[in-house]
């Protein structure tokens, strides 16, 4: 069961500012969700396999490739200015 102090220390660690109403508002909904998930307890799961995932789904891989690679000098080309090999930027204070 929630309290109102469980609202007020968990807002507290949140560094949420709460009215009187907004705590009763909020222990009244966070009770509502643990006794909507408590349900869940009570769902015959006996011939269920653990699963990770709800969906059965594979990842698919595709072989890495190279399909078009640059030179530094086509590269360099686009720099606005160059010094040491490097793009010479301006400096951001």
């Amino acid at each position: 069961m929630i309290t109102i102090k469980d609202v007020e220390h968990v807002a507290k660690l949140a560094r949420l500012e709460l009215t009187e109403e907004e705590k009763e508002l909020y222990t009244k909904q966070l009770g509502d969700v643990l006794k909507y998930v408590d349900q869940m307890n009570e769902v015959d799961t006996t011939n269920v396999e653990p699963m990770s995932h709800a969906v059965d789904f594979c990842n698919v891989m595709r072989e890495d490739k190279v399909y078009y690679e640059q030179s530094k000098e086509e590269l360099m080309k686009n720099a606005p200015e160059e010094e040491n090999g490097f793009f010479k930027v301006p400096k951001i204070n």
